[in-house]
């Protein structure tokens, strides 16, 4: 297996039939992977599972297919199975396009699949996505619901998320 290969970035264009391939990949996990998660009581709360996704395609592709992959996840889900539940979609949708445009900046800066890149792309997303969803919601407790009970979901966001870009050729 070349390392090289299988820790590198790119940045797909809009132009880019790939663009629409991959994150048309990428959105139908971002189905799978929430319905999963929402088997267990308590479990999208906790895992934040439409987030992943979006993380590895615009950390891995660029924003383009992060952008495409944040938008359109949480508005199949919503469409399909009522979660999330329409009145989150705002802050849900801003927090995507948040981390998607977080993980192709840090990618861009880092040039390979790099553990703090990842990690710092979480962090940022988490940070302002906070404030803004204080902002939207008008409660910090609220705000701070995706930090407090979510750990376990950020954590996998780094550290599942590193594991599948490397994986992903």
């Amino acid at each position: 297996m070349n390392i090289a290969r299988t820790t590198s970035v790119r940045s797909l264009s809009y132009g880019d039939i790939r663009t629409y391939v991959w994150s048309a990949a990428f959105v139908a996990c971002n189905i799978v992977l929430p319905q999963l998660c929402h088997l267990v009581p308590g479990g999208g709360l906790t895992w934040l599972p439409i987030y992943f996704f979006t993380l590895v395609a615009a950390y891995k592709f660029g924003f383009a297919a992060g952008l495409l992959t944040a938008l359109l996840s949480p508005l199949a889900n919503n469409l399909m199975f009522g979660m999330p539940p329409a009145p989150m979609l705002p802050i849900i949708l801003s927090k995507s396009v948040l981390l998607a445009a977080a993980a192709a900046f840090f990618a861009r800066k880092a040039g390979r699949v790099a553990l703090w890149a990842v990690a710092a792309s979480v962090v940022a997303y988490q940070a302002v996505g906070t404030m803004v969803e204080w902002g939207m919601s008008g409660s910090l407790s609220v705000a701070l619901q995706d930090i407090m009970i979510g750990w376990p979901g950020i954590l996998m966001q780094v550290f599942g998320g590193y594991l599948a870009m490397r994986l992903i050729r």
